[in-house]
């Protein structure tokens, strides 16, 4: 519990941050600052995922269940997107419900419901003591595969808005090659696997990542850069290291440290919304023409966006039939944080010029998520520990 709310106190200090530090030192430099803050975001995800990827256990003999898994993750993710896109384009002038071009953008700017915060959930999870129970397992195979669908999904959106480019092309066959290796490789390599070292990992996988981008962003341009994600490989690279459970404490304590760290820098990164007229964000995006709202009229929507965010969550408690509804329902609850990989979709939204109350409203829920986490997991928590009694005392009156 104590974790919990340290890691829930961490993220709220990083949101305050984001908030005041710009006003305080002035918009310019703490955007000048903004590029180191996102490489240490950046090589603390990667520093979990690589963990995750290691404790990450596949049966390639039951490669129909993950398949099954897949899917179920597939309209987990497809759910809450779908019914805030539908939403938006409610909110909308009548005479834009027909047209593609407000769809388009909506499918791209409601697409930040559907991911679930593997980093987050999992360093929360872990440190709430569910690392053995069934729904931290199945959580675990259910966030990751909601991650990659909305990085694969991300191609045609991005195709839709911008057209055919080959650099999205290099993001697919990149995806399709760490998944390769993931199957292929899986628990083969022996490297160590000190907190150093994966820090090393870390940083390296950062680095080329980064340096991509970077480097196709001054050929090509923004528009046309080559951005990878860095959760996928990272996980990748954990899962194809040869297991070794044993840590040193030295070991858990930078782990802690470094979860602590990522919780304060997710916090962060949230753009500043504070003080700010998102009437004048709108530009040219048809989604701008929703119309002023006041901050009341925000708040009411961002209610009724974050309920419907996690409403499309619940598809797992339908499945897994031979689990209890609590330990199904501990399940799709644990599926509702929010963080890095559909704050990234809001910052791409941005770069295609998508702006306006709607822009708000969005990254409003996810902040909104991320400041519930801590409850979502305690939830998630008693849930599972109820399901454990119920199963213990079934044992007992059996025997």
């Amino acid at each position: 519990m104590r974790k919990i709310i340290l890691f829930s106190l961490f993220l709220i200090i990083g949101l305050i941050c984001s908030q005041s530090l710009p006003i305080m030192f002035g918009v310019e430099k703490f955007a000048a600052a903004k590029p180191a803050l996102d490489v240490m975001l950046y090589t603390c995800l990667a520093f979990i995922m690589i963990n995750v990827g290691r404790e990450f256990e596949l049966d390639k003999s039951r490669w129909r269940s993950y398949t099954a898994d897949y899917f179920i993750a597939m309209a987990t993710a497809a759910a809450p997107w779908l019914m805030i896109c539908c939403y938006y384009m409610w909110l909308l002038p009548d005479d834009l419900f027909t047209n593609w071009d407000a769809w388009k953008e909506n499918l791209l700017l409601s697409r930040f419901a559907a991911p679930t915060s593997a980093g987050i959930l999992f360093t929360m999870l872990a440190s709430a003591g569910l690392k053995n129970s069934w729904v931290y397992q199945k959580t675990r195979v259910l966030a990751i595969f909601d991650d990659l669908d909305t990085i694969l999904l991300m191609i045609p959106l991005q195709i839709f808005m911008i057209g055919w480019r080959w650099q999205l092309a290099v993001v697919a066959v990149v995806v399709f090659a760490c998944l390769w290796l993931a199957w292929s490789k899986l628990d083969k390599y022996h490297m160590s696997q000190d907190w150093s070292s994966i820090l090393g990992y870390a940083t390296v996988l950062v680095f080329l990542c980064q340096g991509l981008y970077i480097f196709s962003k001054h050929l090509f341009g923004a528009d046309a850069a080559i951005h990878i994600e860095v959760l996928l490989p990272a996980f990748v690279l954990g899962m194809v290291m040869k297991t070794r459970h044993s840590t040193s404490k030295s070991d858990q304590n930078v782990e802690t440290l470094i979860s602590y760290l990522f919780m304060f820098l997710v916090g962060m990164s949230a753009p500043l919304f504070v003080g700010v007229d998102f009437s004048t964000t709108a530009g040219d995006s048809l989604i701008g023409q929703v119309g002023n709202m006041s901050w009341g009229e925000i708040a009411l929507h961002v209610a009724v966006v974050t309920t419907l965010s996690n409403i499309g969550k619940m598809v797992p408690t339908f499945f897994y039939r031979d689990k209890s509804l609590i330990e199904r329902l501990a399940l799709s609850i644990g599926m509702f944080t929010r963080g890095e990989v559909g704050a990234g979709i809001i910052f791409v939204s941005l770069g295609y010029g998508l702006g306006g109350p709607l822009l708000a409203i969005s990254l409003l829920t996810i902040l909104s998520n991320l400041i519930l986490t801590g409850g979502f997991v305690i939830i998630v928590k008693r849930l599972a520990l109820k399901a454990e009694q119920k199963e213990a005392a079934k044992l007992s009156a059996a025997a």
